[in-house]
């Protein structure tokens, strides 16, 4: 049964209002993803072992945009066994998570799928971004990714203390964003509760539009 057909019965998703939006649209399927681009649906990755001419394009009503090679989809998607993706979060350094945009006087934190743990977790947190801000000499814009982000319930209180520091020191102004309602309950209350700005915002969009806009968190 084909999938990907020139006419459909009814619309419930449009891609073109989605392109008009600059929304990011995926089409996963078990052989291949598909992205949504102005020039029409890509073939950006394939399934291990498919054959793209017999196995995708003849299985469609019309033919998809295909730029150099496909990707190759993970293999381990295809596995019973875990994919371990956890461990792949926790493999990225603090260093690799602090990203500093000079163009820009941006500040990127990803703390997806980071844990704090232990008071050592914390203050290594203090000591790279001091590291990577002190070299800057200036205050900068910054914008913290808190999706998958766990922290133990005691050490919320000594986080959000240090976090209120580098805020007064290193920042202009701070927006955060995690699609999980339950952190950005946990951190927004104990930011609040530190007299800081404890607004969270559902994506990184959002958060960078707030910080261009103006309704960001400073030290004022």
């Amino acid at each position: 049964m084909k999938k990907f057909v020139k006419q459909v019965e009814h619309v419930t998703f449009s891609g073109t209002y989605a392109i008009s939006k600059s929304q990011p649209v995926r089409y996963i399927t078990e052989r291949c993803v598909f992205s949504l681009t102005p020039d029409g649906m890509e073939l950006i990755e394939v399934a291990p072992g498919i054959d793209i001419e017999k196995e995708i394009l003849q299985q469609m009503d019309f033919r998809p945009v295909i730029k150099g090679n496909p990707a190759i989809m993970d293999e381990r998607i295809f596995g019973p066994e875990p994919m371990g993706r956890k461990e792949d979060l926790f493999a990225v350094s603090l260093d690799k998570r602090l990203v500093f945009d000079k163009r820009k006087n941006r500040f990127f934190v990803n703390f997806e799928g980071y844990s704090i743990r232990t008071a050592e977790d914390i203050e290594a947190v203090r000591a790279a971004v001091a590291k990577r801000l002190d070299p800057v000499g200036h205050r900068v814009y910054a914008v913290v990714n808190y999706d998958n982000f766990s922290i133990l319930p005691e050490l919320m209180g000594p986080y959000t203390d240090m976090v209120k520091g580098l805020v007064k020191r290193y920042y202009t102004g701070v927006t955060r964003y995690t699609t999980s309602t339950f952190l950005r309950m946990k951190i927004g209350a104990a930011l609040k509760a530190r007299k800081m700005a404890p607004h969270i915002y559902e994506s990184r969009k959002e958060a960078e539009l707030a910080l261009k806009g103006g309704r960001q968190e400073s030290d004022a």
